[in-house]
């Protein structure tokens, strides 16, 4: 008999400790969202849209090359922009065109994802319209033109002439929209 009630208080135990970590590991999942858009933001690959008030003044004393680059990462889509590369002044809003078509037999839905080189250029992209805010689901074969509307911020360092701005199509895993 003594030996059962020892098993028990074992057993016990036992369910306390995997208890504590299971609620630790519930716990560190939580935790991982904040630390990870800190991480995202400290290097620069935030995709957040934030709406804050902004200095629309244009600075006529300075042009910026902006090049434009497409890819889909491993998707059967051509995916280009029709607008090679714009120079504008900065603060200048302005509107570039892509355009993507569906090669698969089927539907099927990506994400954009968006970077820029050199990577500090990242926070002086202020986008007011973009693909890349929303999944994009095409249906088989079909052709798709999608406007960017943009401005390298008048705050944007001297030494920034040429930023290359790069598009990635991302299949969105099923069920994740």
């Amino acid at each position: 008999m003594h030996a059962a009630a020892d098993l028990q208080l074992r057993n016990r135990q036992m369910m306390g400790k995997l208890l504590v970590i299971a609620v630790g590991m519930l716990g560190f999942g939580f935790a991982m969202v904040p630390m990870y858009r800190q991480i995202c933001e400290a290097i620069g690959i935030s995709q957040q849209r934030v709406v804050v008030p902004v200095n629309t003044q244009v600075d006529p004393t300075r042009d910026v090359t902006v090049e434009l680059l497409a890819s889909s990462a491993g998707l059967p889509w051509r995916f280009e922009s029709l607008d090679r590369s714009v120079t504008l002044h900065p603060g200048e809003l302005t509107t570039v065109r892509y355009r993507v078509v569906n090669n698969l037999g089927r539907p099927i839905t990506a994400h954009a994802v968006m970077n820029t080189a050199p990577a500090r250029a990242m926070k002086y992209i202020e986008k007011q319209a973009c693909f890349c805010f929303s999944d994009q689901t095409l249906a088989a074969g079909e052709s798709r033109e999608m406007p960017v509307v943009f401005r390298v911020s008048a705050e944007a360092p001297r030494d920034l002439e040429t930023i290359s701005l790069s598009y990635t199509f991302f299949e969105t895993p099923k069920g994740a929209s």
